[in-house]
């Protein structure tokens, strides 16, 4: 009986960590820079720097710096927009004014906590 009610147990937290996954959160975009993203082929010899956007949000909790996937003609979103997003493995995909987003995940950190003293190093 002590197995049935564990696994039971067991099965409803995975259901919910699931669930809270795709479940949308909130942020703002802060920053924007260019960042080098490939190299383009113009001939045998010679090559050019391909750029792609890359910008910062913040949540609540954590910092999301995340990239355009490929290069493309796509409109640079001003900072301090706010967003609804969701997470899906290594994209983060939102709309903005109307149109969707997706862009790659490339880098995470954690924030301190509100009222939290720094720490010393």
């Amino acid at each position: 009986m002590k197995i049935r009610t564990l696994t039971l147990t067991v099965g409803i937290l995975c259901g919910f960590t699931i669930l809270a996954a795709n479940a949308p959160q909130s942020g703002t975009i802060i920053s924007e820079k260019s960042v080098e993203c490939g190299m383009k082929n113009k001939g045998k010899k010679s090559s050019t720097e391909v750029m792609c956007q890359q910008y910062v949000v913040y949540t609540a909790t954590t910092e999301y710096d995340i990239r355009q996937p490929k290069p493309s003609d796509q409109a640079i979103i001003p900072a301090t927009s706010a967003i609804e997003f969701t997470i899906d493995k290594d994209k983060m995909k939102f709309k903005l004014n109307g149109k969707s987003y997706e862009f790659l995940i490339v880098g995470t950190s954690a924030l301190p906590a509100k009222g939290a003293a720094p720490q010393s190093r």
